[in-house]
């Protein structure tokens, strides 16, 4: 059964017998360790207690695999539920999953797995069951890397005004792992002082001019062909896949049919740019509403499918990834570019 946020956080909050497991898998290696440190700490605060947790790799499941079963059936000495954790899970796993699962026993099974996809059996398996949780980590957008780091600041005291917590997201990245990091940096250098500025995240991230995939987004989008490509090569040198600097340009452009869905009922510019989810940060607004006042639905639609296009060629042709990524930014530049000289 595939587990939504509000469901993982009152699972967490308050552990339900019914589930025998969960299996945490995706390519966001620090949000698949935080939900399995998560998950154990909902049985047992102490993750290494020796009395409610036993931990396995799959060297030790495949030279021994009724190991695993037995610690799944043994009770602990002290009274409680038991937890058992296999890290780094493969699809082998899935043949010992009906065995363990007909157990009596009300042991918690914590599985996690950066290599595991969509349709690897084991996550097929915990799909389709009803006593057993999944939960897919993928790269964070916008509004997870929001949430997480303001939960984070509340958890640690800290309190940050909304200019200074947009400031810092902006230049957080898709890995939750790599923005806590940055986060307890911040929290490093502010010390005992417990209210964050924006003056205090400039402070931390350094230098507002390093260029990222929302400077090229917004950079395409405004018809800056040489900000962009600029950018592009700056992302690729630091290396960033070019899929997914396909995948924030859609991100981008879809805001934008939002927001002009938005106008088209009566909303204005700014009423419209103002409504998104999570906001937009307060140095990007101009050039945001800038934009919506020069594309028209049908040509954002358009980016859209030359967007899926690219990537779907990437996926399927023999030219290089990085020069399709890069004719299709320039594509939107000068579509950009003409949409602008056209109002």
């Amino acid at each position: 059964m595939i587990f939504k946020q509000p469901q993982i956080d009152k699972f967490i909050k308050k552990t339900d017998v019914k589930y025998r497991a969960v299996v945490i898998y995706g390519s966001n290696d620090g949000l698949v360790a935080e939900y399995t440190n998560s998950f154990i700490k909902s049985v047992s605060p102490d993750v290494f207690d020796p009395f409610l947790t036993a931990y396995f790799d799959m060297d030790r499941i495949s030279a021994d695999k009724t190991g695993l079963i037995a610690e799944y059936n043994a009770q602990s000495l002290m009274g409680g539920r038991r937890v058992i954790i296999v890290k780094d899970a493969d699809d082998s796993l899935s043949k010992l999953m009906p065995q363990i699962m007909e157990s009596n026993s009300d042991s918690f099974l914590v599985i996690s797995s950066t290599s595991l996809k969509k349709k690897s059996a084991l996550v097929s398996l915990a799909e389709e069951s009803d006593n057993i949780i999944c939960i897919p980590c993928y790269e964070d957008r916008d509004d997870s890397i929001y949430s997480s780091a303001r939960q984070k600041f509340i958890e640690e005291g800290y309190t940050i005004n909304q200019e200074a917590l947009q400031l810092l997201c902006s230049r957080l990245s898709a890995d939750r792992k790599t923005n806590l990091g940055e986060i307890e940096k911040l929290i490093t250098y502010m010390g005992n002082k417990k209210d964050i500025s924006t003056q205090d995240v400039f402070a931390v991230i350094g230098d507002l001019a390093t260029l990222g995939v929302d400077d090229l987004a917004f950079a395409a989008a405004s018809g800056d062909s040489k900000k962009a490509l600029n950018s592009y090569d700056k992302l690729l040198k630091e290396g960033t896949e070019a899929i997914s600097v396909l995948r924030n340009l859609y991100y981008h452009f879809y805001k934008l049919i939002q927001c002009v869905g938005q106008m088209e009922t009566g909303a204005s510019i700014s009423s419209a740019a103002a409504k998104l989810r999570p906001p937009l940060i307060f140095f990007r607004r101009d050039a945001f509403e800038d934009q919506l006042r020069f594309w028209r639905k049908d040509k954002l639609f358009e980016v859209v499918s030359l967007l899926y296009k690219a990537e779907r060629d990437c996926k399927t042709t023999n030219m290089p990834v990085e020069q399709i990524v890069s004719f299709t930014i320039m594509q939107i530049c000068s579509a950009a570019k003409k949409m602008r000289n056209q109002r």
